[in-house]
């Protein structure tokens, strides 16, 4: 099937989700030094998003497979306007922590709702190569998160910077409005209570419960990665500015015209044996960012950022075809784990980083990559 207008609504979904999300990331050195705290307290602003999602995430779910899939994604990248240019008065930290905690709660009705409707819209086998192009979206947003913001922070100051996100935004909202078809193919449950019950019958699923832990893996590895090789490299003897931290996410973009291609790659290889494989390669990507040339820490974060949306792609086009029931609730839940998964990832990152530095941090990534690779290889369906 031809790149369509709903293939198009569905990709600006995933970048406006992520554009707002990881905005914060690439600044967080430079916030840190301007309101005076340590990497471990201005790390709540990842925290507070990541939290946000990860406790709305199922209940928007099961709205959603109330009220509809359309509605509810553009009435939530609207609103999510208003904290991003609330967050650009703030005077405090914990000002801060609040406005991205809205920001949160406002982000599950856009990428949970998006992934339902294209496991309601396209047919099964279209599912992974559409689930790619929303992770593509995803990864261009995510890039646009961290590197538009950490180059305007350089030139005309960070709050200025999170105003232009909020214009960002608007317009991703305004074309998702214009080019997302009503759903087909959606049948709205029989009620809230039915819906719940539905997603709790979810737990029942043997293949759902360890795709969401794997979830929770793959976005703990993103954050503790991404959040602090910043930190890493903002010291020296690298001394990154705002600009530069926003330009290692770059290494995402690599990630946009592959995860397309990963149900060609299922298909040829298996999911399973394939995933096991893209972790060793993660785990090799995340190793090298111990190495002191820039060059391999940059080649190292590539292998992270498409070793990593690869295993998104995969886990979130798996939780689609594997839901017979309720698939934003089980689209909800998935992202409640992965989200959680987030939070934990830059928790205990930086306890990680305050006891034992960056050396610390990629210890505690490969375990949880190691530890990814083994529910993969014992719970997933051959």
């Amino acid at each position: 099937m031809a790149f369509d207008t709903r293939s198009l609504a569905i990709a600006t979904a995933g970048f406006c989700a992520f554009v707002n999300l990881y905005s914060v990331q690439a600044l967080l050195p430079d916030l840190a030094h301007e309101f005076g705290v340590g990497a471990g307290e201005i790390s709540w602003l990842m925290t507070a998003g990541t939290g946000a999602i990860a406790l709305t995430a199922p209940f928007t779910g099961v709205l959603a497979d109330v009220v509809g899939r359309k509605r509810l994604i553009t009435a939530a990248m609207f609103a999510i306007v208003i904290p991003t240019l609330l967050m650009t008065l703030v005077s405090s930290v914990p000002a801060f922590v609040f406005w991205r905690f809205v920001q949160g709660l406002l982000l599950p009705p856009i990428f949970t709702v998006a992934v339902a409707y294209i496991g309601d819209e396209w047919p099964r086998a279209d599912v992974p190569r559409v689930a790619g192009i929303y992770i593509s979206g995803t990864s261009i947003g995510g890039f646009c998160g961290r590197f538009i913001p950490g180059a305007l922070t350089d030139l005309i100051g960070w709050r200025l910077a999170f105003a232009v996100v909020a214009l960002l935004t608007l317009a991703a909202a305004t074309i998702v409005a214009l080019t997302l078809t009503p759903e087909r193919h959606f049948v709205r449950s029989g009620g809230f209570f039915t819906s719940l019950s539905q997603m709790l019958r979810h737990f029942r699923d043997r293949q759902l419960v360890a795709t969401y832990a794997i979830g929770f893996g793959v976005l703990f590895n993103f954050i503790a990665t991404f959040t602090y090789v910043s930190f890493h490299l903002a010291a020296p003897p690298y001394l990154f500015s705002p600009t530069l931290l926003g330009a290692l996410f770059l290494t995402y973009l690599v990630s946009s015209p592959i995860v397309p291609w990963v149900g060609r790659a299922i298909a040829l290889f298996g999911r399973r044996p394939f995933v096991l494989g893209v972790i060793a390669l993660w785990i090799v990507g995340v190793l090298l960012l111990l190495a002191p040339p820039v060059s391999v820490i940059m080649t190292g974060l590539t292998l992270c950022a498409v070793c990593g949306m690869v295993c998104q792609a995969i886990s979130t086009g798996y939780v689609t075809m594997t839901a017979k029931e309720g698939r934003s609730s089980a689209v909800g839940l998935y992202a409640t784990a992965y989200y959680v998964g987030g939070s934990a990832g830059a928790f205990l990152g930086g306890l990680a980083w305050t006891f034992s530095g960056w050396i610390g941090c990629v210890a505690t990534i490969v375990v949880m990559q190691a530890i990814i690779a083994a529910i993969v290889a014992a719970a997933w369906g051959r």
